[in-house]
């Protein structure tokens, strides 16, 4: 433990940095800028002597093991009511979203031929949650720093540009604050670029936006668990140990939604929580970066740049495509009641028929 300090201090550093730029700029997500860091000083051969020296066990620490415990912490910001709110319909649609992107996503990563688990990896990211989720399915898959830093350099920059690109068709277009932030929050991968991409319309896109983002992340579990099954039965992790169809994090994670959706847990404990996954998740995303070598991507930079780009306009079509339909549907009216009769003598005008007042019968006074 005591060889992975340096490391870790790095890492923490590299998060204290990314909050001062966030400080400054707050539509730079510190998370980016954290993944920026790790992959700057991987390009500098004085760094990389120690990244591959004295740094190494810390920074590889903080990939692994901060990474995981960011993600179940991660967990106590999803309450499933607000998710449920969203009604049926919506809820249905992201979940089509999030299958589509991951499908698509998956079939140009296989057509342009990127290696290993690294289109598992990639669609994970983009479909779900960025980096975490890769960091989530990288346990399933057994895949190294190396392997996710080209999936995880993809989401951060394509997170990025959307951070830029949706507010302008948003605006171009006249869109809603709270149809933008749906879109935000169903086309935009992880949950930092999300905030700075739907803030732009305001407080109540923001709100839009990380509800339907919650419900992205909500699907981290199933989809995990099923690659593990599937992996499973197509025999891939024959003459290793076999890795468990959901890792323990991920129970973790959902323990702590479970927790957090029926227990009125105290705000300053979800605000120190909220805080330490951000470290957390900003000290592993430094190191993933870390692991990002341009000469070794020199190769496959092209293939690599459209396969990234063509999944990013993917889920983004998509996503606006699912809001405007939703949008669209009108719940139809119910047809009023009609007025039950009255009945006979009862609320009619004593009156005669020619607007006289009748007079009482004699004795009825």
């Amino acid at each position: 433990m005591t060889r992975a300090l340096p490391g870790l201090a790095v890492a923490l550093g590299a998060v204290g940095i990314g909050w001062l730029v966030h400080l400054a700029l707050p539509a730079v997500p510190l998370l980016t800028v954290c993944v920026a860091l790790g992959v700057l000083v991987a390009q500098l051969a004085p760094t990389v002597r120690l990244l591959d020296g004295a740094l190494q066990p810390g920074v590889a620490l903080a990939a692994k093991r901060a990474m995981r415990a960011g993600i179940v912490l991660l967990g106590l910001q999803l309450v499933l009511g607000d998710v449920l709110r969203l009604g049926l319909l919506r809820v249905l649609a992201v979940v089509g979203v999030v299958a589509l992107a991951f499908g698509g996503t998956y079939l140009i990563a296989r057509a342009a031929r990127l290696p290993g688990r690294e289109p598992l990896l990639l669609a994970t990211g983009f479909a779900i949650c960025g980096a975490s989720a890769i960091g989530a399915m990288a346990a399933v898959t057994r895949s190294d720093a190396r392997e996710q830093s080209r999936p995880v350099a993809l989401v951060t920059l394509c997170g990025t540009l959307a951070i830029v690109v949706l507010p302008l068709v948003g605006t171009a277009t006249g869109m809603a604050p709270v149809a933008f932030g749906r879109w935000a929050g169903a086309g935009v991968h992880d949950v930092g670029q999300v905030v700075a991409t739907a803030q732009q319309f305001g407080a109540t896109a923001l709100a839009a936006a990380i509800v339907v983002k919650l419900l992205r992340v909500l699907l981290l579990a199933p989809v995990v668990a099923i690659a593990g099954v599937v992996l499973r039965a197509r025999g891939e992790q024959e003459g290793e140990r076999r890795p468990p169809i959901v890792p323990l994090f991920v129970i973790g994670f959902v323990v702590a939604v479970l927790l957090r959706s029926l227990l009125p847990l105290p705000a300053a404990l979800l605000e120190a929580a909220q805080i330490l996954q951000t470290v957390l998740l900003g000290m592993a995303l430094f190191g993933l970066g870390a692991g990002i070598r341009f000469r070794d991507l020199a190769g496959t930079g092209v293939r690599t740049a459209v396969v990234g780009l063509s999944a990013w306009a993917l889920i983004a079509v998509a996503a606006l495509a699912v809001v405007a339909a939703c949008a669209a549907v009108r719940r139809p009216e119910r047809p009023a009641r009609p007025a039950p009769p009255r009945p006979p003598g009862r609320g009619r005008s004593r009156r005669g028929p020619r607007g006289s007042v009748r007079r009482p019968a004699a004795g009825a006074r």
